[in-house]
């Protein structure tokens, strides 16, 4: 793989070498035209999930392939230098996956060769690209080719493709079970020693799932089935790995103060139903009031009044008697009435 610059269009490129040298001529023949015909419908695919690919070029025994430069680590990269992923994360991959492949298979297109190698991731999982679309060749001790296929990993091969049997879009969706497991435990689930043990363990043997599968352990186990049958389609597997990337939050109800320690939460009460308002009652009629009954009347009702003896009136004076009271309309002493001075003077 090479980075390059298009100078034509002045714009960052990714190159990819791919060497095609089969066992005769013919077969040589057959790699090439299988390769650009994949070439072809691959740029043909407008996807943001998908890498883009913007030329060929055939220069004999070699391919090289211009396609976009994603600045990201492959999902194979990511789980060596930061451990494996976590079953949201690695659920959330997988959605860039089924994305990519809902469009592929549209076009009449299978990968073929989906593994953690294979699948890029910008920044912190904003963008899964699917890349390498049936060209990869593999270089290490594992890589497995076979007359009329493409190159792939025996590792994320499915159990159809080892035997030569017909494979189709089920056959993609397994290489997903299988990436997917890689990324929660670092390996694939039927990697062995030896290519053999692989290839033996693919077809025959169960899956050896992560522990740290989590939610994803049912989903797992169906992708990973031996026949195409028994495998779940796109949208089916979209909706399970969307239910574990995207969890429903728990609704918590909170009644009062949070319990501190050694306090138990308070126990949630039915509100009550309302009661219809009573018809109001009409005024009592006033009532006369009542004589007071004092306390030990009836002892002093039979109680008689004391006769006092009262001292005798005073005689009569005697001046009193004899002398007639005074005249209140004379009065004796008289005074000229009186004049309010003149304002004109006195004549001379």
């Amino acid at each position: 793989m090479w980075r390059a610059v298009d100078e034509i269009l002045d714009r960052l490129v990714a190159v990819k070498e791919i060497r095609i040298d089969g066992t005769d001529a013919e077969d040589t023949r057959t790699r090439r035209e299988r390769t650009l015909r994949e070439a072809r419908a691959t740029a043909r695919i407008d996807h943001p999930n998908v890498v883009r690919v913007y030329d060929v070029v055939d220069e004999g025994e070699l391919l090289w392939i211009v396609m976009e430069l994603v600045r990201g680590r492959s999902l194979e990269r990511i789980t060596v230098e930061d451990g494996p992923l976590g079953p949201v994360a690695a659920a959330r991959v997988g959605l860039g996956l089924v994305a990519a492949l809902q469009r592929v298979h549209a076009r009449g297109v299978l990968h073929r060769d989906i593994k953690p190698g294979n699948v890029l991731v910008e920044g912190d999982g904003d963008r899964v690209v699917l890349t390498d679309f049936g060209i990869a060749a593999i270089q290490d001790a594992k890589a497995l080719t076979m007359v009329g296929m493409l190159v792939g990993s025996p590792d994320y091969m499915a159990p159809e493709r080892i035997s030569g049997r017909p494979q189709g879009p089920p056959s993609d969706i397994w290489s997903v079970g299988a990436t997917l497991c890689a990324a929660l435990a670092g390996h694939s689930p039927f990697a062995r020693d030896t290519t053999m043990a692989t290839l033996h363990a693919v077809l025959y043997e169960e899956p050896r799932l992560p522990d740290g599968a989590g939610e994803l352990g049912g989903v797992l186990e169906r992708l990973l089935a031996k026949e195409p049958e028994g495998r779940p389609d796109l949208a089916e597997l979209e909706t399970e790995l969307r239910r574990v990337a995207f969890p429903e939050p728990t609704p918590t109800v909170r009644v009062g103060f949070e319990p501190g320690y050694g306090e138990a939460p308070q126990a949630i009460q039915a509100p009550q139903a309302i009661q219809p308002p009573q018809a109001a009652q009409a005024p009592q009629a006033a009532q006369p009031p009542q004589p007071t009954q004092l306390p030990y009347a009836s002892q002093f009702a039979q109680v008689e009044p004391a006769q006092a003896e009262l001292p005798p009136p005073p005689p009569p004076r005697p001046d009193l008697a004899t002398t007639p009271p005074p005249d209140l309309t004379t009065t004796p002493f008289s005074r000229p009435p009186r004049t309010p001075p003149s304002p004109f003077p006195p004549p001379p």
